[in-house]
């Protein structure tokens, strides 16, 4: 019986080309095209989001430029390449964290994902009041309307 090397078992499941169940690993793009497809992707997004997206990118980026750690450096690209997939394909709207990333969070950025959720929910509610108020501006311009016709 003939002996197989690891190697060769090695190189039958190594992802890629070859293996067609598991998706080759993902090419990291460098921090500035990176960037720039975030803000592009960004185009997608209603107006307010759009801005709150950008201005957390420029604000994340900025405050990574000095980092050295290789592994932090491979772990905030590869994070927000995901996010650019997500958004591009509108895979976005309803999305939760996962559990095991919520884990590895360090108190400053749950932090941050808490007041990032207050803004939207405040905005909601900025939204929501204003939709009442053109309900209620549209039914009483109605009545008023209704009244003068007659």
């Amino acid at each position: 019986m003939k002996q197989t090397s690891i190697l060769r078992y090695a190189s039958i499941a190594s992802p890629g080309r070859n293996n067609p169940l598991r998706p080759g690993p993902l090419a990291l793009l460098p921090p500035l095209p990176l960037y720039r497809r975030l803000l592009r992707a960004h185009r997608k997004l209603p107006e307010e989001a759009r801005f709150l997206g950008d201005k957390y990118v420029k604000s994340e980026f900025k405050a990574h430029k000095s980092v050295e750690n290789p592994i932090h450096i491979v772990g905030f690209l590869t994070e927000w390449q995901l996010y650019a997939q997500t958004i591009e394909a509108d895979e976005w709207r309803g999305a939760k964290i996962d559990k095991e990333k919520l884990e590895k969070m360090n108190d400053g950025q749950i932090g941050q994902l808490y007041e990032l959720m207050q803004a939207l929910q405040a905005k909601g509610e900025d939204l929501a009041n204003e939709e009442m108020d053109e309900a209620l501006n549209v039914t009483l311009d109605e009545e008023n309307n209704g009244g003068n016709k007659s």
